[in-house]
């Protein structure tokens, strides 16, 4: 039977406990509450129609022309195909009427084009009546930045079209992140007209079938994927086929669900940490209770619907945060997604936010309730808490939630593996993190302190019923992992934007045809170095087919896509040999045979050493080389390299095209780019300080939307450092009136208090910024590859804050503690 006297005594005497425990709730949920909605705006709005997204119910993809083979097998299925449509993608220069320019995204696409979803035009006329032969339509910026308007001739390749309409929207590519120009349709007619695809050229070749029965779906795949050509020709469909957009929301998404589940469990441990340090605060009330006659069912009822009322108002506040946490979306993801695809929370995130609220709540409350059963009449008459033996029950128990935690994770990060390593991770930091913590609080006991408040400060920490210990982890915690993205970001935005070498290539060249060598050579400069690129897949080493993905899963690259060959017979000012002491093996008479010289980047993913045999296939035609050298490079990633290289006479005759990377004066570009495009319109001119500008800023919105979501990791030991403050309320009030009693002014006691709060911001701070040099140190040596530099005044820095807040949290909760007379304290305390 439930005492509601008893009840309601107990929530309005820990009120300032329960402010904490309530708040730790909200925390908990707030962000994963506002994700999970952002998440499904995502899937509805942009990723959700595959069919939209992809354009048919097959697409099949190449980077080259289709074989005939492929195209035999596709007028055979004339019968389940409805529609059928072909698109050509490339980046190519389009130029006014003037001698402006413009490196676009050109798309060439048949009538029909889409078969699902819709390309939305400014006019609002349909686009298949819009588009046709001799006309183009285009994106907004193309039209800023190239200073024409609809109805104006535009020059895309050797021919000039009609600029008819603007795009405003593509089902296709419903946002625009990472493109390098403006989209610029024109029709598949044209192609020959432009003499813009090549042999050789960088085009993305895509078929889009529409199929009239859909249960005939696979067969039909199954079919095509018969027929198409392996390693180049790729038959998917809908669901299956890949999406470069739909992979980065994902991935954006599914980090930003490791960080707000990081939080959830440092909240998680500063419910446990408030809770806990409320009974041990009301331990000596309870124990009357029980003298009293209170049974431990009695308790545990009670305090089991204190902590659900708790977690009711906690999981309210929370969703409310959410709410207006989810309003802020669109300033925060501002240019990544278009306001208006960012909704508000619906019902279902409601009630998914209040499930999640409880069920984190009664994760995190167990042991503290649990432990009321240790609750004994005999504790009125001991001094200190009482400790029960740990039995079967309680390691069970522990065992049963870290089980369910780890469920409620791959839950929510849509991936078992994934759940079960960042579970694995996070409890090897904590665990890590509390062992430090315990060895570093041991050692101060040991010291032999003469400054008398400092020793004090020191006894402080070490008091029982001290949250010391938690408050030290969850703010280490959150502080590794949030310097640790700090530095990630700064060292790949240093190496790749800010440190961009005086001397690397500002202006990279592409689909040069080999017949265009000496004109190009001549109106660039003499002395410009043309690299022979060859594509080709590598198939197999020393015989072992190389399996897909495998690299992928150890490195940023792979091993199965599609590599560019080159061929030249000296190494590259930046390059030495690693291994085999020269570029190439020569036999007796001074020729080289048929060998291939490796980068030692590909030698790493793939184990690939001295003598292997490697077998590639160069379109359609196998070659087998054997590896006599390993090189390395001395420069960073903005000057060209090529991971297989060999002798010339090997290669001189497959089919190539040449690029170019040049270094010239800022000024002299736009001039540069008029000459190149007007004389030959097949070259696409690509401005790499520009582009590393770009990818700078979107670097930047990307880490503040991180560093947004990892704040909240830092309320959550604020929030601990107050709880600890009122759950040592009366020994600290205790302590001060002892001090004063003694002849200690005020002064003495906020010193004692001051020092306890910096040595506990120290500890805090310096093992976040031991654990986040560490972890980045690793990530960019071994994962990025990247020179690391530490940053130390970004670590002081952090520690500088660190200390702030520590301090003026704990001083601010303390000042009624300083200010309590002694004559009141003595005359409320009962003789003992």
């Amino acid at each position: 039977m439930v005492n509601f006297r008893f009840l309601i005594r107990e929530m309005l005497e820990a009120r300032h406990q329960a402010a904490i425990f309530i708040l730790c709730v909200a925390l908990s949920i707030t962000s994963l509450v506002a994700l999970n909605s952002f998440k499904r705006d995502v899937h509805q709005s942009i990723t959700g129609d595959a069919r939209a997204l992809h354009g048919g119910d097959l697409i099949i993809h190449s980077h080259y022309d289709f074989s005939p083979g492929l195209l035999a097998a596709v007028n055979s299925l004339e019968a389940d195909i409805a529609g059928k449509v072909r698109t050509w993608q490339f980046y190519s220069v389009v130029r006014n009427s003037g001698d402006e320019t413009l490196f676009s995204n050109i798309m060439a696409v048949e009538p029909g084009y889409p078969l699902y979803g819709t390309v939305t035009l400014a006019s609002g006329a349909p686009f298949a009546k819009q588009l046709a032969p001799g006309t183009t339509v285009v994106g907004r910026e193309l039209l800023d930045r190239l200073g024409v308007k609809v109805g104006d001739m535009l020059q895309v390749g050797k021919t000039k079209v009609k600029i008819v309409d603007v795009v405003t929207h593509e089902s296709s590519r419903p946002v625009d992140i990472f493109s390098f120009g403006p989209r610029v349709f024109v029709a598949a007619a044209d192609l020959t007209a432009m003499d813009l695809v090549r042999t050789g050229s960088r085009v993305e070749y895509e078929m889009l079938l529409q199929v009239t029965n859909q249960d005939r779906l696979s067969q039909v795949v199954a079919q095509l994927q018969k027929a198409a050509l392996p390693d180049q020709e790729r038959v998917s469909t809908f669901q299956t086929a890949r999406s470069g957009l739909k992979r980065f929301f994902d991935n954006l998404l599914f980090f930003l669900s490791l960080i707000s589940i990081f939080t959830l469990l440092l909240a998680g441990i500063g419910m446990q940490s408030s809770l806990s340090a409320l009974l041990r605060q009301k331990e000596k009330s309870l124990a009357i209770v029980r003298a009293l006659g209170a049974t431990q069912k009695f308790l545990l009822l009670h305090y089991l619907l204190v902590v659900l009322l708790y977690g009711f108002v906690g999981s309210c506040l929370g969703i409310a945060a959410g709410v207006a946490l989810k309003y802020a979306f669109p300033y925060l993801f501002a240019g990544i997604i278009p306001p208006e695809h960012v909704s508000g929370l619906g019902l279902f995130d409601i009630a998914q936010g209040m499930v999640l609220g409880f069920l984190v709540v009664l994760f995190f409350t167990f042991l503290p309730l649990y432990r009321l059963r240790e609750v004994k009449p005999n504790v009125i008459f001991r001094s200190e808490s009482s400790q029960a033996p740990r039995g079967l029950v309680y390691y069970l128990a522990i065992l049963a939630g870290f089980s369910f935690l780890t469920l409620l994770v791959i839950h929510q990060l849509d991936d078992s593996r994934t759940g079960i390593y960042f579970m694995a991770g996070t409890s090897g930091l904590i665990v890590l993190i509390a062992g430090l913590a315990k060895l570093i609080l041991l050692a101060l006991k040991r010291l032999s302190i003469r400054t008398l408040p400092l020793r004090q400060a020191f006894r402080s920490l070490l008091r029982p019923g001290n949250s010391t210990q938690p408050v030290i982890v969850t703010l280490a915690s959150a502080l590794s992992v949030l310097l640790a993205i700090f530095l990630v970001e700064y060292n790949l935005h240093s190496s790749y934007v800010e440190s961009y070498p005086q001397d690397a290539p500002n202006l990279f060249l592409v689909d040069i045809q080999p017949g265009q060598r000496q004109g190009f050579t001549e109106m660039v400069g003499g002395n410009v170095q043309l690299h022979p690129i060859i594509r080709a897949r590598l198939k197999a080493i020393n015989g072992e087919p190389v399996k897909r993905g495998e690299q992928r899963r150890r490195f940023s690259d792979s091993l199965t896509r599609e590599f560019n060959l080159t061929y030249r017979d000296a190494l590259l000012p930046d390059e030495v040999v690693e291994a085999g002491g020269t570029l190439y093996k020569m036999d007796k008479k001074g020729h080289a045979p048929l060998q291939v010289s490796i980068l030692d980047t590909v030698a790493e993913m793939g184990d690939i050493r001295l003598g292997d045999i490697l077998d590639f296939n160069i379109q359609g035609v196998p070659l087998k080389a054997e590896v006599t050298s390993i090189r390395t490079r001395t420069k960073s990633r903005l000057f060209p390299f090529f991971y297989f290289v060999f002798p010339t006479e090997y290669l001189q005759k497959a089919p190539q095209t040449l690029f170019a990377a040049i270094h010239v004066e800022k000024s002299v570009i736009p001039q540069l780019e008029k000459k190149v495009v007007a004389a030959y319109p097949n070259i696409s001119v690509i401005n790499m300080a520009e582009t590393a500008v770009q990818l700078g800023g979107m670097m930047q919105k990307l880490s503040a939307i991180v560093n947004f979501f990892a704040l909240f990791s830092i309320f959550a030991g604020a929030l601990i450092i107050v709880s600890s403050i009122l759950a040592t309320r009366l020994a600290r009030v205790r302590e001060a009136v002892y001090y004063k009693v003694l002849g200690g002014k005020s002064g003495f006691v906020v010193s004692v208090f001051f020092f306890e709060n910096i040595v506990l911001g120290l500890i805090s701070s310096l093992l976040g910024v031991l654990l986040a040099q560490g972890g980045s140190w690793a990530l960019c040596h071994f994962l990025f590859d990247i020179p690391y530099r530490p940053y130390w005044a970004a670590s002081m820095l952090l520690v500088v804050l660190t200390l702030l807040l520590v301090v003026g949290v704990g001083m601010t909760s303390s000042i009624s503690i300083i200010r309590q007379k002694p004559i009141v304290f003595l005359r409320e305390q009962t003789i003992e």
